[in-house]
């Protein structure tokens, strides 16, 4: 059944808040000194919602939490638009709709139906080497066909591998840290912050020359923590390995032309931030470039390629649905919406209502502080978007990609690596977290509350990301 089939009163809901753009002229941009931090509350709330509602009324978040959303939502709109009007409000919708929301959820949508295309079949024994194994690849693969991508395509095989492990859940945790999160962290392609870095004028592989060398010691220490962990519980378990039969699956790769809509995805997003025509249109009162466009058509077209291209029994192996998608459509949808005046508060700098925050990235000379703006930008995408945050302090540090890249290199990779790392701190740190955790549950692993994970994240992140702090961030 299709997305939109199965969420009417979403779609009319969006339908209705889309007449407040209809009279939009091009109103100026809230000014975020004048914002108070009250206007976080629905942010914070929904934040709130995302973390206790499951834990405290599951069955009524399981089948409620896209009207939860929807009503932290109009939390925020209702009164924005009585404050400061409907126009105001309404370009603040179009804003996060068009400009962030549809490319980001596009994009989502599309790596997450052509990886579930791709049906990896073996008699696969979940040890503790193997599992490190699969996360190395989908670690490499992170950063060339993006965190989404990677974590699609690798996460059942591994879930697969396991599924005789009475102890599974630390195997995607930790798969979240490795693949979804730090294996994107070299390439503009792996990461949606280092995206956007690429479009404002970072060089495609100034990270992979900056960021390499904290990105090999975060994974490997990932790793080999893993392996220490994993392999405790599996002798403490007394797995044994199935010896192979006759009827066991021999390796092999079916669905294999999602690899070219794959390749099909990377060209389209690199030519969005190669290709400037100097089109733009105009969708009430913002302007979408021709680039855009056609990058989120052609990935609409990959998504109905992909769906008539793949066998029925491949998306069936793989246990196919569109829940997970469905999930972090609807909160993401809240989050980009109900963040717009916290992002406009932190652009305020020293004269927003996160004044504080600002002024602990800068020292009294007013130099940035790489191991402030690692932090600062890091925690914040903890919990915010990353990709918005990251543009925050990348605004914050200057703005000119040309300085960032040379004399304040060490503050743009600082920027770099704490958008991107911290990102895995918690489930809404970055979209794959939400995804693997959503295929996690409808495969029967029995994963972390919000407060279980951000445990293991606290006991196993944090220290790393102090100790890269000495070693790099100065």
């Amino acid at each position: 059944m299709s997305l939109v089939r199965r969420q009417p009163r979403l779609a009319w809901l969006l339908a209705s808040l889309s007449l407040l753009v209809t009279p939009l002229a091009h109103a100026a941009e809230v000014d975020g000194s004048t914002l108070s931090a009250a206007w976080a509350i629905p942010f914070a709330g929904l934040l709130l919602s995302i973390a206790l509602c499951p834990l405290l009324m599951p069955v009524v978040w399981h089948h409620h939490f896209g009207k939860i959303t929807a009503g932290w939502s109009l939390a925020f709109l209702l009164p924005f638009a009585a404050v400061f009007g409907a126009g105001l409000a309404g370009q603040g919708l179009v804003h996060a709709l068009v400009a962030e929301y549809l490319p980001f959820i596009v994009l989502l949508t599309a790596l997450y139906t052509v990886a579930g295309g791709i049906h990896i079949r073996g008699n696969f024994h979940g040890s503790p080497g193997f599992n490190a194994l699969l996360m190395v690849i989908g670690a490499v693969l992170a950063s060339f066909m993006g965190t989404t991508g990677a974590s699609m395509l690798m996460i059942r095989p591994l879930i697969r591998a396991n599924d005789n492990r009475k102890h599974a859940a630390h195997v995607v945790v930790f798969f979240i840290f490795i693949v979804s999160n730090a294996g994107g962290s070299l390439t503009p392609l792996g990461d949606p912050p280092l995206f956007l870095g690429f479009l404002k004028g970072v060089d495609f592989f100034w990270t992979l020359g900056h960021v390499f060398p904290e990105t090999l010691f975060l994974v490997g220490a990932l790793l080999a923590i893993f392996w220490l962990v994993d392999t405790w519980f599996y002798r403490r378990e007394g797995v044994e390995r199935a010896d192979p039969t006759p009827d066991d699956d021999r390796f092999a790769i079916e669905g294999r032309v999602n690899l070219l809509l794959l390749l099909v995805i990377v060209a389209l997003v690199l030519m969005s931030g190669t290709w400037k025509p100097g089109i733009h249109i105009d969708v009430a009162g913002f302007q979408v470039g021709l680039e855009q466009l056609v990058r989120d058509v052609a990935l609409l077209g990959v998504i109905v390629a992909s769906l008539q291209l793949t066998h029925r029994r491949v998306h069936q192996d793989n246990q196919f649905n569109w829940a997970p998608m469905q999930e972090v459509a609807k909160l993401f949808a809240g989050i980009f919406l109900t963040i717009t005046p916290v992002l406009a508060m932190l652009k305020a700098g020293s004269a927003g209502a996160f004044a504080p925050v600002v002024n602990l990235v800068t020292a009294p000379d007013g130099q940035p502080i790489p191991a402030m703006y690692f932090w600062a930008s890091g925690l914040l995408s903890s919990f915010l978007d990353n990709a918005p945050t990251y543009l925050v302090f990348f605004n914050l540090a200057g703005g000119d990609p040309q300085v960032l890249m040379t004399t304040l290199a060490p503050v743009l990779a600082a920027i770099s690596a704490g958008s991107v790392f911290m990102g895995a701190n918690s489930y809404i740190g970055n979209a794959p977290n939400l995804m693997v955790k959503a295929i996690a549950e409808d495969r029967g692993v029995k994963m972390p509350s919000f407060f279980g994970y951000m445990a293991w994240s606290g006991a196993v992140l944090i220290p790393l990301f102090i100790a890269m702090t000495f070693i790099w961030m100065r």
